[in-house]
């Protein structure tokens, strides 16, 4: 009889995925896949598309993890990876050279978006966002981009980036608003 092999620590279980292990590489898949899909969630509205997404990044994963160099979160490289299929989906899928002048929007802080919202309420709140102002939230406030990285990944102005991410947050406020006021709005 073949002992059953277990993986203790992440380092393990990267080496049997390289190795193709398929024990390892199911545990993997079963320990990282809820996660990645709420990644995928966050930029693609429809469910059914963002488990597509999250599938291609798996296998992505499985067939690149030869390249994580061992250096660094192992779980950051994988969220890079969701992060690059959900944005490949949306540029098959999305304008996002949309444009809109700065200087004509003004938004007012009373309440901010992370105030008393679980996660499922921001994703409720995040899929009513238009694509490109989903987009640039998601890799401005929640990956920490910068507007010069995400004009680049893109392909739009710094500018658009800048007012695709103050629209998102007015969109957001209102809808933050309308929720504590259900009927108002």
């Amino acid at each position: 009889m073949i002992p059953k092999t277990t993986y203790v620590n992440e380092k393990e279980l990267i080496r049997a995925c390289q190795r193709q292990e398929r024990k390892a590489q199911k545990l993997l898949f079963d320990r990282y896949s809820a996660k990645m899909l709420g990644i995928c969630r966050r930029y693609v509205k429809r469910q059914e598309d963002a488990e597509d997404v999250m599938i291609e990044g798996m296998y992505k994963i499985m067939t690149k993890i030869n390249q994580y160099s061992g250096s660094g979160s192992f779980e950051g490289w994988m969220r890079r990876i969701m992060v690059n299929e959900a944005l490949m989906f949306l540029r098959k899928a999305h304008n996002f050279k949309v444009s809109v002048e700065i200087s004509n929007i003004q938004i007012h802080s009373k309440v901010t978006v992370e105030d008393d919202l679980a996660a499922e309420d921001i994703i409720k709140l995040l899929e009513k966002l238009p694509t490109g102002y989903r987009t640039v939230f998601n890799l401005y406030v929640i990956e920490g981009y910068k507007h010069r990285e995400i004009a680049e990944i893109l392909d739009i102005s710094i500018n658009t980036s800048k007012s695709q991410l103050i629209l998102a947050k007015k969109r957001l406020q209102a809808l933050v608003e309308q929720n504590r006021m259900p009927g108002v709005g």
